[in-house]
Formats: C-alpha cells, sequence, structure tokens
C-alpha cells in the first residue's frame, strides 16, 4: 500500500502540531506540580475529554474493534454494563476523597489512609501495569504501521516512542492532557466515514444483523469460534449470556459478566486507576474534579457506534464475502518462513497427502492453515517448482488464524482513498499516542512521588524531583517498548488489557471499597489483603487456560486445572477471585488487628467520618448526583434496546 502526498502532509502537520504544544507549554513548567498534575488549573470540559482520551488508545480503537468481530454486541458490555455506572461512581462517591484529600497520586491516597507498605505495594503494581498499558499501544501501532506501510516493527516502535516522548518531556501532564483533546476529536473525524461507508457498504444496520444471524449459527466458516450458537450470539447484549457460557461466542456467564466484568474490573478500573483518576486530579477545583468522569460518559456512551461496530461490519463482508474481503490473517513470523519453505518443498518431492502435508507445513509456520490452499501450493510446486517468495506470499494466504487487532487496520485499507486515508491514520496515530502519553505520565507521577521521593531521596529540592520526573519518562518508554513485544503475542489487545488490569485493578478495588467506606478497615489488613489479592491472580492465572492455547504465558504454567472458553472468560473470573480474595483477607485481618488511625486522622478518607459536601449554588438537575441519574437511566435504555 502507497500513501499519497496528501496523506503523508496531514500525518507530519498534527506530529508538528502535538510537538508544538509540549514546546509551548514548557515555559508554564515550573514546578514539579505543574509537571505532574498541571497546578490544578484545568477546565472540567478540558479533563472530561482528556479523562476519555487517555482511555481512547488501542484498547478502544483496535481491542474493542477486535473484540466486535470476536464476539459481537456482548463488547458493548464494556461501556454499558461496566464503564458508565463506574464513571458515575467515581463522580459522586470517590471524586470527593481523591480530590479533598490533596492527594497527588492514588498511591498516595492509600498512604493517607492506611499506611507506607500498601502505597508502596501499588506503586510498584501499577508501575507495572502502566508500562504494558503503554506496550500495548505500542505494539498496535508498529503493527499498524507494519502491515499498512510495510515499516519495520522495531523502527516503528521507536520513532512513535520518540514523538511521544518529546511532547511529554516538555510539556508534562498539562501537554498530554491539551494533545488529548486535540486526539479526541481527531478520532472521532478519521473514524465515522469509516464507519458510515462500512455499514453502507454491508447494507445497513438491517442487513448487517441478518448477516450476522448466519455467522453465529456457523462461525466456524470464518475460523471466529468452532461452536455453534442461536442466530442472536452476534447481535444481542443479554439473552445470549442469559443463556450460558456455550450460548454465546465470548463464552461467559451472568455471573462472570455481571460481576467480573460489570462490577470489578470496570469498577477497579474506573475508580482506581492513576491513568484517568489523574486527568481529573488536574481539574481546578471539587466541582471540575466531579464534572469530569460525568462528562467524559456522555461521548463513552455512544462509542460502541465507532469502535465497536467496524468489527461486526468486517465479519459482515467477510460472510458476505464483498469485493473478497476476509478477516485479516495472523502474519507468519520471518524466523519461521525458512522452515516453512522448505517444509513445501519438502512434501511435494515426497508427494504427500493433503492432510499430511499441511500437517507438516502447518507445523513448520506455527499457525493453522487451509488444507485445500496448502494442497494446491504443494501440487504446483510439484508441477513447477516455485520460488521462495511465491511460496511465501501463498503460504500466508492460506493462513485461517484471524488477526482481530487487524481488523480496524484492513477497514481503513479497504474504505480510504488518498486524503481521507491520511485522516484515518492521524486517526489512529492520535488513539495509540493517546494511550502511551496518558500511561507514561502517570508512570512518572507514581515513580517520581511515590516511590522515589517516599523512599529513595526524601528531601531533595522540588526542582531535583521535576528533573527526576523527566529522567523516568525516558526510562518508562524503554520498558514500554520491551512489553510491546510481549503484547505481540495476542492476537487481540482486549485480551491482555484486561488479564493486567485483573492482576492490578481488581484487588485494589476491593481495598479501596473496604479503605473509603469501612472505617474498621485497618492497615494491616489493607495490605495483606491486597498482596494476597494479587497472589490470588496469579496462581488463578498459572492453573487456568483458554481453548486453543498452550500452557506457558496465556496461562496454566503452573498446571491445568481448568480450561475456559475464551481469553476474555478466563480474565472476568480471574478478577472475580482476586477481588473475593483480597476483600475476604481484608475483612478477616481487620477483625483481627487493631486500628492505627483515629477517626479524626480518617476524616475526609472515609465516607461515614467525613461531613457531606455542600453544593454550590445550582439547579438541582446539574449537581453530580442528579447528572449520574440521567446517564444511568440513558444507559439502561441502551441496554433494553439491545438486549
Amino acid at each position: 500500500m502507497h500513501l499519497h502526498l496528501i496523506d503523508y502532509s496531514i500525518m507530519l502537520i498534527y506530529v508538528a502540531f502535538v510537538v508544538g504544544i509540549g514546546f509551548a507549554l514548557k515555559r508554564y513548567m515550573k514546578t514539579s506540580a505543574d509537571f505532574f498534575l498541571s497546578g490544578r488549573s484545568i477546565p472540567a470540559w478540558v479533563a472530561g475529554l482528556a479523562f476519555i482520551s487517555a482511555n481512547l488508545g488501542a484498547l478502544e480503537l483496535v481491542g474493542m474493534a477486535a473484540s466486535g468481530a470476536k464476539y459481537g454486541i456482548a463488547t458493548c458490555h464494556f461501556y454499558w454494563l461496566g464503564a458508565i455506572p463506574a464513571m458515575v461512581f467515581l463522580a459522586v462517591f470517590m471524586m470527593p476523597f481523591y480530590y479533598g484529600s490533596k492527594a497527588r497520586s492514588v498511591p498516595e491516597y492509600l498512604k493517607m489512609r492506611f499506611d507506607e507498605r500498601t502505597r508502596c505495594f501499588n506503586s510498584l503494581t501499577f508501575a507495572v501495569m502502566t508500562v504494558f498499558a503503554s506496550g500495548i499501544s505500542m505494539n498496535a501501532l508498529a503493527k499498524l504501521l507494519h502491515n499498512l506501510l510495510g515499516w519495520d516493527y522495531t523502527i516503528s516502535l521507536l520513532v512513535c516512542s520518540l514523538v511521544v516522548l518529546v511532547y511529554v518531556l516538555k510539556g508534562g501532564l498539562t501537554s498530554a492532557i491539551y494533545t488529548e483533546v486535540l486526539q479526541f476529536f481527531m478520532i472521532v473525524l478519521g473514524f465515522s466515514p469509516v464507519v458510515y461507508l462500512g455499514l453502507k457498504d454491508v447494507g445497513g444496520w438491517s442487513a448487517l444483523k441478518e448477516t450476522l444471524q448466519g455467522v453465529a449459527q456457523d462461525p466456524t466458516k470464518l475460523n471466529l469460534n468452532t461452536s455453534h450458537f442461536a442466530p442472536n450470539a452476534w447481535t444481542s447484549a443479554w439473552t445470549p449470556v442469559i443463556g450460558g457460557s456455550a450460548a454465546n461466542p465470548m463464552g461467559v456467564d451472568l455471573f462472570a459478566m455481571v460481576f467480573g466484568l460489570g462490577f470489578v474490573l470496570s469498577f477497579g478500573y474506573w475508580c482506581t486507576n492513576f491513568l484517568v483518576v489523574q486527568r481529573a486530579m488536574a481539574a481546578k477545583d471539587m466541582g471540575a474534579a466531579r464534572r469530569t468522569p460525568l462528562i467524559a460518559a456522555v461521548p463513552k456512551m455512544f462509542f460502541p457506534i465507532l469502535v465497536i461496530l467496524p468489527g461486526m461490519i468486517a465479519v459482515g463482508l467477510a460472510a458476505a464475502g464483498k469485493d473478497n474481503y476476509r478477516l485479516p490473517p495472523v502474519l507468519i513470523s520471518g524466523s519461521a518462513y525458512p522452515g516453512a519453505v522448505a517444509a513445501v518443498k519438502d512434501a511435494s518431492a515426497k508427494q504427500l497427502d493433503p492432510d499430511a502435508a499441511a500437517k507438516s507445513i502447518s507445523t513448520a509456520v506455527q499457525r493453522n492453515l487451509n488444507t485445500e490452499k496448502v494442497a494446491a501450493l504443494v501440487k504446483d510446486d510439484s508441477a513447477q517448482p516455485l520460488s521462495d517468495d511465491v511460496i511465501r506470499t501463498r503460504l500466508q494466504d492460506a493462513v485461517t488464524d484471524n488477526d482481530y487487532d487487524g481488523v480496524i487496520f484492513s477497514l481503513v485499507k479497504k474504505y480510504c482513498p488518498p486524503g481521507l486515508m491520511g485522516l484515518a491514520l492521524t486517526a489512529l496515530l492520535a488513539s495509540f499516542m493517546s494511550g502511551m502519553a496518558g500511561n507514561v505520565t502517570a508512570f512518572n507521577t507514581v515513580w517520581t512521588y511515590d516511590l522515589y521521593q517516599a523512599y529513595l531521596a526524601p528531601n531533595e529540592s522540588d526542582e531535583h524531583y521535576m528533573s527526576m520526573g523527566r529522567y523516568v519518562t525516558v526510562v518508562g518508554i524503554v520498558l514500554s517498548i520491551g512489553c510491546a513485544y510481549v503484547a505481540s503475542n495476542y492476537a487481540n489487545a482486549m485480551d491482555i488489557v484486561q488479564l493486567v488490569f485483573g492482576f492490578v485493578n481488581a484487588p485494589l478495588f476491593a481495598t479501596f471499597l473496604l479503605g473509603m467506606f469501612w472505617s474498621r478497615t485497618t492497615s494491616h489488613g489493607a495490605f495483606f489483603g491486597l498482596c494476597g489479592g494479587t497472589l490470588t491472580s496469579a496462581l488463578f492465572h498459572g492453573c487456568t487456560i483458554a481453548a486453543g492455547n498452550t500452557p506457558g504465558v496465556k496461562g496454566a504454567w503452573m498446571t491445568q486445572v481448568q480450561t475456559f472458553p475464551s481469553e476474555m472468560a478466563q480474565n472476568f473470573w480471574l478478577a472475580s477471585f482476586a477481588f473475593s480474595s483480597c476483600l475476604i483477607l481484608t475483612i478477616v485481618i481487620s477483625f483481627a488487628t487493631r486500628r492505627t488511625k483515629t477517626d479524626e486522622e480518617l476524616t475526609g478518607l472515609v465516607y461515614s467520618l467525613t461531613p457531606k459536601l455542600k453544593e454550590p449554588d445550582q439547579p438541582w438537575y446539574l449537581t453530580p448526583a442528579a447528572l449520574g441519574t440521567i446517564l444511568l437511566l440513558v444507559c439502561v435504555g441502551l441496554n433494553v434496546l439491545f438486549w
């Protein structure tokens, strides 16, 4: 694929603009508070758009489109069951504690509520999570540039990392926030035409639903699933889930969906993840901080149209054979080709039967292959020896494993002419850089305030901490590049993202829930409960695996006790066990140990011990509680509409 001058121009103008924002804001970075927290001066609408845009990276555009293709409309539960209720809860109940305590980070709040041990443990696990999340965005971006433009994977990682590094180093969190606002509009502008053209191509929503009903009854034709489902499996949000784990392609039952995703993972992410909470904490006052998640919830509620629908459209196109479109196959690694070419030549020389040839070549390629295409390749090579390049091309065409992360790239490639292609690619660049920058700014804040200042250099000058923040930004980028290579083992970005959240956010949410709403929670209970919950995550992952995977990085690295229908089902149950373990351990240990902080010390940190906020003079329908209720009612309506 070749880009035109106008496409490159749009991309270069955007990159120059975001780097320019960093340089323009450099002169305002006078203190560490300016660099890490924007001096708590950001207006509510800016903080709200940055709040949603920080989350709008590879997790959204690539991961949600991938899940839309793989699981169908049930992916909307990440929004209508999980995100919106959690964001309302954050605004109404939790932001008063975060913002009112004057904590500079989520781990620092844990120090105020419990002790240094809990703060240190969360700081370490959060730092690991942020570099993994940043690495996932980097991996998706490098795959995009490699698949669409032919750029080398490693070179793509380095170039994009350098761009993010420059504008974060110069403008700190303020730079990240204002570029995230720009990125929000770029993403909407760049992807709306792709969704419109794709939906029009499949004949509209009604025609797409009809096509997907046929897919659900025999998903093996597109290698989506090995089971057969009822016609509504890809097009109904709740009915297939209520039918049990065998009735939907996600392989999730009602409990795992409602408790594992809707409560534990979603509330754990939106209410305790410093990446998004940091944007609200940068708001100019308490009212703006509480409105930030509510403002973000409005576009978030309708984002499935932009990010999930494309995956469903791709399945509809592939099922209809529209313009010979197929779901993108997983790319064969360069290191596997020499052995694969040799296997083809060996099969043709020995005149192996089709099944034996397919098995031999598939083993060499390390991918599942179409038996008929392999048989034709071997036959043609026997008749007239083919060049290595021809064999490589035809082997890639024979791969049947779907690369779900490549779905959104394939649609951009299909529908975008010159100009629109540049706009769509710029939107993708914006989303990936948004995810990278958001995680890197959260990482440098937690490292500097909660680890370096707290334990390594407690009495240095403000300038010293600001310099450390810049140094560790570079370290965070380097670590993220390493994590990108780990993320490349997953065909769906959402699967690995939810796994990471299950390890970190699921047990942490139990700690926060008890700490904020039960004054009897002790520091010993919080620390050992959090450790126990995280250990439970590791043990659960080490003993379980998703169907179709081999023991190792994707699970069962200890022993194989349980096999789940999908990686997402494994993630939901892992989160449920981690949360429950942390909750029970914290309660038991808290009852067995003495409190170390008095009611006076916990004022402003625990709900029952904190005076209720007095709302400023404004109509009742503009209060956070009223706005949150309206958002929840709209969310219920969407669930009913797509039941």
